[in-house]
């Protein structure tokens, strides 16, 4: 199944990143981060470089320093962790911007945080400039299990089905006064989720008869494969390789 809108979080372009097939920027994705996390920690200047290549495929895909910034609160949790290690992990302690701080515990923030960031602008990136549908039709091209994609593609069609519908839940219950405002109102937004899971449910259940009685056997139809030039195979190779020697360098010199 086919998402029948772009995602909020793909930028519309026609550069060179965004014409490239999904599947060789998915398998560039994977081979870079395993680099990135495979780097020793203690050479910081790798992690810049690493920086530098993701800098310079945003320019190429004309993809803004603010559209990844603001898309980048999904790290917060590792944030939140990296900032925690310094102060509760054990070791040899410190003195950092005034404070005393585990020298082990604040090697380990600096890791997390570095490939955490990497990562996610690598991810951003690429869905910045890949639709999901064709993100989809990549994993397929990958031989992932189909059951994965069948369950990856109903999520990011009804994604915004479900969210919707909360929404329509909430302006319910402040057309009617209600404002959550204590801990006495938790029973009410529980009942909410609870009516919430029912309706998804159920809507998933006329979903799936409805694509039986349209013969669905349990596949999605796919649209031919096009061979793939060998041009784009080596542009999308092109981030992981150089990270790669950026990581073979930094073990050398480790």
């Amino acid at each position: 199944m086919s998402a029948g809108h772009s995602h909020r979080l793909y930028r519309h372009g026609d550069t060179v990143v965004h014409r490239l097939p999904a599947h060789t920027k998915l398998l560039a994705l994977v081979l870079f981060v395993l680099t990135v996390v495979a780097t020793p920690r203690e050479q910081y200047w790798a992690f810049g470089a690493y920086l530098v290549l993701l800098a310079a495929v945003a320019v190429a895909a004309a993809v803004p320093v603010g559209f990844i910034a603001g898309r980048m609160v999904v790290e917060l949790p590792f944030v939140a962790f990296a900032l925690l290690l310094p102060f509760i992990a054990h070791g040899p302690r410190t003195e950092f911007l005034g404070l005393t701080v585990s020298q082990t515990g604040l090697l380990g923030a600096w890791n997390i945080l570095a490939k955490a960031t990497l990562g996610v602008i690598a991810s951003i990136l690429l869905a910045a400039t890949t639709e999901p549908r064709e993100l989809l039709t990549g994993l397929r091209r990958l031989r992932v299990p189909a059951l994965l994609v069948e369950i990856s593609s109903f999520m990011v069609r009804y994604a915004d089905v479900v969210t919707d519908e909360m929404r329509r839940m909430r302006i319910a219950r402040e057309s009617r006064g209600f404002q959550a405002s204590h801990l006495g109102h938790m029973r009410v937004l529980a009942r909410s989720a609870g009516a919430l899971f029912i309706r998804s449910y159920e809507r998933g259940e006329r979903v799936h008869l409805a694509m039986l009685a349209r013969g669905y056997t349990g596949v999605m139809p796919m649209t031919e494969d096009r061979p793939i030039p060998r041009t784009a195979w080596l542009a999308a190779a092109a981030v992981p390789l150089l990270a790669l020697v950026i990581a073979t360098t930094a073990w050398s010199l480790a």
